[in-house]
């Protein structure tokens, strides 16, 4: 599991005076484009939506947008977790997720689209995403063959409002976000990373919570809520925010996101000689897209 998301900006020294030096500098002074931000990831998902919506509507369906949870809900909780306020608010997200559930359980455009007569049920589908006829994309995971996808009508339409080329932002990112399966083991047994972790457990062990990673920390939280089960739920919530109060407080003491971070973009930058372009250019579409997603949707609440 890859510990964060690398941020990815190189700096370099000055040149040796002629035009191979000055040449050299500008590679190695070269900056990429910066990852976007999870608040920006979501208001780009937010956006995605919002377009679809519009263009189901122009062909004479109806489209309800999910936005069920809040933003800070809509926080992804990676391998360090060191928002001590969210922790305390929602622990490791258990309750999030069972809201999440519950939101894709109740989604309106199922029930919609189930409503339909056949035929129009058909032209829904083939509105929504293409149908049958939907062409298809393929897209080379790093070092784990290819996947695909259908896209096509209102889904295609609205990636190229926001990306430009829907098929090679799935192919950029299916690469650039595939990365970790080449370094992740490294990582996670790297020398400084393990010191930081250790030091972390140091920490956990001293507030009474003897875990040696926050995976582990994690999986025994998940593990108690089942044996508790539904009837001790708010037991089981108590716990958990208790756990994740002093993962989130220890990750700050022993600066793990700080060395995570680091160590993650070392490994990343390893890779640039082959995968550079697509990991350059997977940014640049998003930034494209968040860019025209702040004049479609607000950030949510």
């Amino acid at each position: 599991m890859a510990a964060t998301t690398a941020t990815g900006c190189t700096d370099g020294t000055g040149g040796d005076g002629n035009d191979e030096g000055r040449d050299r500098t500008q590679r190695t002074t070269r900056t990429h484009p910066a990852a976007l931000t999870w608040q920006q990831e979501v208001r780009v998902a937010d956006a995605l939506q919002r377009l679809t919506k519009q263009c189901m509507g122009r062909h004479g369906f109806a489209y309800w947008e999910d936005l069920g949870l809040t933003l800070l809900e809509s926080r992804p909780v990676r391998f360090v977790q060191d928002d001590v306020a969210w922790a305390r608010t929602y622990g490791y997200g258990s309750r999030i997720e069972a809201k999440s559930a519950r939101v894709r359980e109740s989604n309106p455009n199922g029930a919609y689209r189930q409503g339909l007569s056949y035929s129009r049920r058909a032209a829904f589908d083939v509105a929504l995403d293409g149908g049958d006829s939907a062409r298809m994309l393929t897209a080379s995971l790093p070092g784990r063959g290819e996947i695909r996808k259908r896209i096509g009508g209102c889904t295609q339409e609205a990636e190229r409002t926001l990306y430009g080329d829907p098929a090679e932002w799935f192919r950029t990112s299916k690469t650039a976000l595939g990365l970790s399966s080449l370094y992740g083991k490294q990582l996670m047994e790297d020398r400084r990373l393990s010191a930081a972790v250790q030091a972390w457990s140091h920490c956990m062990k001293k507030a009474g919570q003897p875990y040696e990673d926050p995976q582990a920390a994690r999986d025994a939280v998940r593990a108690e809520t089942g044996r508790l089960g539904p009837a001790h739920s708010d037991d089981a919530f108590t716990g958990e925010r208790a756990t994740a109060v002093a993962d989130a407080t220890c990750a700050r003491r022993v600066s793990l996101r700080a060395v995570a971070t680091e160590r993650e973009t070392r490994y990343l930058d390893r890779l640039r000689d082959r995968y550079g372009e697509d990991i350059d250019a997977y940014r640049h579409f998003g930034r494209r897209a968040y860019e025209r997603a702040v004049h479609i949707v607000p950030e949510r609440d």
